[in-house]
């Protein structure tokens, strides 16, 4: 496994992390998590991600649960604030009653002392930035998390809020935490020169996309069973990339991959840390052998020509965005 700092920290992750996202949640899944975070430990990672909106805490307390073995100070925890948990209108957000009463829900959840990195998971356009900012800094000094982030926020949320953070003297932002892969790339705009001027690095989530780019699902064909693009229950946005066009191109990159003796999850994820303002990608895993296998991309480097052909093969649906 290979390390990055997050931002400006001196916070080391491991390029690969894992996350809990439609993943780790119900009693059932949760032999799935301990194996995963098992063989992720194995293969080096040490960086785990995940929300108090996953399943409605469930997530993070199978989370919790599967590291609770591990000795606290060889991971890199996260977790997140702003979605609804529950119907009272102060129970969303980023004001500070639900930034303070959410982190107490989450260390519990978690059974941890203290949270790594604390991730406003949206920008909140009804609460002041200042008052968020002053939150997550009085959540600092208790020591209850370490280091403050954000999500999806847009390059000039991210420089009101760091400008803010400097006139305040407040801890600084250290990381962004976007949607990223070679389908979705709008942070290559503006977000990516943004976040590196003011400090931030990014932990990219949905890399594979979903799972499209693990080459598993083929034009004209229907989703293979058991796979998340067959279970009615899951979100919608992974049936967005079941066009013809999209997979055609799916079929281009994973023959790439073959020529360069990689499977295509590799490649893709290669591609998504060649950006030297990304710390880390968070996968997804139901199997311990998807986490083995993917961690081995942090040792593809994928040359210019390589990369030429990537764009190349990318050109017929460089205008594609899945519906969300």
């Amino acid at each position: 496994m290979k390390y990055r700092r997050l931002g400006n920290s001196g916070l080391k992750v491991s390029e690969i992390g894992l996350g809990s996202w439609l993943t780790y949640g119900t009693a059932a899944e949760q032999k799935a998590a301990d194996a995963c975070i098992s063989k992720a430990f194995e293969c080096g990672i040490n960086f785990f991600d995940t929300a108090n909106a996953y399943n409605r805490g469930e997530g993070e307390k199978a989370m919790g649960a599967a590291l609770r073995s591990y000795e606290r100070s060889s991971y890199v925890l996260s977790t997140k604030v702003f979605f609804p948990m529950g119907d009272d209108v102060n129970n969303r957000g980023l004001s500070r009653k639900h930034i303070m009463e959410q982190c107490e829900a989450s260390l519990r959840r978690l059974g941890t002392d203290y949270i790594d990195v604390y991730f406003c998971h949206r920008f909140d356009r009804e609460t002041p930035v200042e008052e968020t900012l002053r939150a997550l800094d009085d959540l600092t000094a208790q020591g209850k998390i370490l280091y403050s982030a954000v999500s999806e926020w847009s390059a000039a949320q991210i420089c009101d809020a760091t400008g803010i953070s400097r006139r305040l003297n407040l801890r600084p932002l250290i990381s962004n935490q976007p949607i990223y892969n070679m389908f979705e790339r709008y942070i290559e705009d503006e977000v990516l020169e943004v976040s590196q001027s003011e400090g931030l690095s990014q932990v990219v989530f949905s890399p594979l996309a979903q799972g499209i780019l693990t080459g598993k699902y083929k034009p004209g064909q229907q989703p293979p069973a058991g796979t998340r693009a067959a279970d009615d229950s899951v979100n919608g946005v992974i049936r967005s990339y079941f066009r013809d066009d999209v997979l055609t191109v799916v079929g281009q990159l994973d023959e790439l991959a073959n020529s360069l003796d990689l499977k295509l999850s590799q490649l893709a994820l290669a591609w998504t840390l060649r950006q030297p303002g990304v710390s880390s990608a968070i996968i997804g895993a139901s199997k311990p052998a998807q986490v083995e296998e993917n961690a081995k991309a942090v040792d593809a480097v994928l040359s210019l020509d390589t990369l030429e052909k990537i764009d190349e093969i990318l050109k017929p649906v460089a205008d594609f965005a899945p519906a969300r």
